[in-house]
């Protein structure tokens, strides 16, 4: 009878137990802690087994048991350590650079300087400005040569960078006078017509859209068709295209970011398919979602803008393919070699500030393409 009250104690409490267990379960495997879930399930069937041990003072097994207990997690860490490395893989994205490195009249900016005085200069009614963060370091430098000195904060300035879609936004809504970005989805020209605004896109410059896998892969040059048949999913395994026999894990952008959109029109009217989403098989172990950032697996394979890559993130781990045997370079994106060449714009939606049509002149005037070069990027005016 002693032994029977003992094991329904134990089992008493392990069902007490089992409910903050299964909550913590549950919480793990739809956050992005699910790699802990392993680990949760080891934790509880070791209170058990120490619960035993307690409970019916078998002492003298305790070498078995932590030696029992060491073997669960052991177990459960070979099955949690894909997870928690995938959790340490850097994210190539576009949310997180440090764009404070750009602000205009900051010590040590690294927004680039003209010369001399810009022929044209803004004191008041400053036009508010925004744009996509790989841009940001080039209208920066517009503001530092043709507003006056002060503070531009990165968020709620005249000098703002809130990426390619809330531009967008900002700029229909009437947040913003102009916009730095590459031209618009079909959606965001549908929110426009929508808010009866229309746009009007200024090329300024020309930037090359680029692909890259991780530094380990061989691959070092895809067609262009290559890419195509990858992103619409005919071509699946980089054996297909003289790689190593590998899934190829092919990582898009968000809907209405510049590169998404830049890769829809490269695609024109051939379907993408649906990107990566979340799988437990694959060991992941991060809920990527309905789109992904980068996540640099030996197999995958993205695109961005050259300069961004280059300059901005500069990551050693990723590798820049050649296109039709071109790479990306400034000089073949001036020749027209480099198949895959974007025109990034200064975009208007009638806005009222009287200095924006000065400011456009002068950003497509000489000292404004100089700026566009000394930066990085091509400018539309040789």
């Amino acid at each position: 009878m002693k032994t029977f009250w003992a094991i329904l104690s134990v089992a008493f409490i392990m069902a007490i137990v089992f409910p903050l267990v299964a909550i913590i379960v549950f919480i793990t495997y739809l956050s992005e802690a699910r790699y802990l879930f392993p680990l949760v399930i080891a934790a509880y069937i070791s209170l058990g087994g120490f619960l035993v041990m307690a409970r019916f003072e078998l002492h003298r097994f305790k070498k078995y048991f932590f030696n029992g207990a060491g073997a669960v997690f052991v177990v459960a860490l070979l099955f949690a350590t894909p997870d928690i490395y995938d959790k340490t893989r850097q994210v190539i994205g576009d949310g997180s650079l440090e764009v404070e490195e750009y602000k205009p009249f900051q010590k040590k900016t690294k927004a680039v300087a003209l010369a001399e005085p810009a022929t044209l200069k803004i004191e008041d009614d400053l036009p508010v400005i925004d744009g996509a963060t790989a841009l940001y370091p080039i209208y920066s430098a517009f503001a530092q040569a043709v507003y006056p000195e002060k503070d531009y904060a990165v968020h709620g300035s005249e000098v703002m960078s809130n990426r390619t879609g809330q531009a967008y936004t900002n700029l229909i809504n009437g947040t913003a006078d102009i916009i730095f970005v590459l031209g618009p989805s079909a959606e965001q020209l549908k929110q426009a017509e929508n808010s009866g605004k229309e746009l009007t896109l200024t090329p300024i410059g020309k930037e090359a859209f680029v692909f890259f896998v991780n530094a380990k892969n061989p691959v070092t040059s895809l067609t262009v068709d290559d890419i195509k048949g990858i992103y619409a999913g005919e071509i699946t395994n980089w054996q297909e295209v003289g790689g190593e026999n590998d899934e190829i894990r092919a990582f898009q952008r968000p809907e209405n970011s510049g590169s998404q959109t830049a890769l829809q029109n490269f695609m024109g009217t051939t379907p993408i398919m649906d990107p990566p989403t979340e799988n437990i098989a694959s060991l992941m172990g991060t809920v990527i979602g309905e789109v992904a950032d980068y996540k640099n697996h030996n197999n995958a394979i993205g695109y961005t803008f050259r300069y961004y890559s280059t300059q901005m993130v500069k990551n050693n781990n990723i590798r820049l393919l050649h296109v039709n045997g071109i790479e990306p370079t400034v000089d073949t994106i001036r020749s027209g070699d480099y198949p895959i060449t974007n025109e990034f714009y200064a975009v208007t939606a009638g806005s009222e500030n009287p200095h924006v049509k000065a400011f456009l002149e002068w950003v497509l005037s000489e000292q404004g393409q100089e700026i566009i070069e000394k930066t990085g990027y091509v400018p539309i005016k040789k």
